[in-house]
């Protein structure tokens, strides 16, 4: 029998990526976007992933690299139609997570009704801290996030301000996709998004929880 993989490192081996856009109403606004009814998704691969200690690459395609923060929400076990009521028994625990976006190429994408590929799947789009054991998270509603750029602060929000809830959300999306063991659900950044150059320091934390720290640095290809 296969040893059992560690949930600690998921994203050596957990397979989706499934982030939530315009989750919270004053960030939504702040593109100048609607309000959604139901969840806004779209992927990320898997060799998005950027754990502490890697440098965050700037494509070089791009030159406007925005920070999103977000609770990244990760799966137990295999999630098909998962009942609202039920969703929270697959949770498996947590992450702080930034979607990292190439704006100026989102921007031309959404332009022309083009896919956000090229503007958040890049690798390193998705930087990641320490799992965080669901059990150390009594109320994933009730998080204070934060995000700093060369020590000033730049983002921060409390995940009580969600639109969707993360049970919402879960129920939502494995009624469209199967959510497997390892998958992680990016759900949403604060208001505050902002650009990065290279050689900036980004730290973000929950408080009371985890924090991570990540250098910039430019893509060579």
């Amino acid at each position: 029998m296969a040893a059992p993989r560690p949930m600690a490192r998921f994203w050596e081996w957990g397979k989706n990526i499934v982030c939530v856009g315009r989750n919270y109403a004053e960030h939504a606004r702040e593109m100048r976007s609607a309000v959604p009814s139901e969840p806004v998704l779209f992927l990320k691969p898997s060799s998005a992933y950027a754990p502490e200690g890697s440098p965050i690459l700037m494509p070089t395609y791009s030159r406007n690299l925005h920070h999103e923060l977000e609770l990244g929400v990760v799966l137990g076990r295999r999630s098909r139609a998962v009942p609202e009521a039920a969703a929270m028994d697959y949770v498996a625990g947590y992450a702080l997570c930034l979607d990292m976006t190439a704006r100026d190429v989102q921007e031309e994408c959404k332009r022309k009704g083009l896919p956000w590929t090229l503007a958040k799947g890049f690798a390193t789009s998705c930087p990641v801290s320490a799992f965080v054991p669901k059990e150390k998270v009594p109320d994933p509603h009730k998080l204070r996030l934060w995000l700093k750029v060369n020590g000033e602060l730049r983002q921060e929000g409390e995940t009580a301000a969600m639109i969707f809830s993360i049970p919402h959300i879960i129920s939502y999306v494995s009624k469209i996709m199967t959510l497997e063991e390892g998958d992680i659900v990016l759900t949403g950044t604060p208001k505050g998004v902002g650009p990065v150059k290279e050689n900036d320091e980004i730290q973000a934390g929950i408080d009371g929880v985890v924090s991570m720290r990540f250098k910039v640095e430019r893509s060579e290809h």
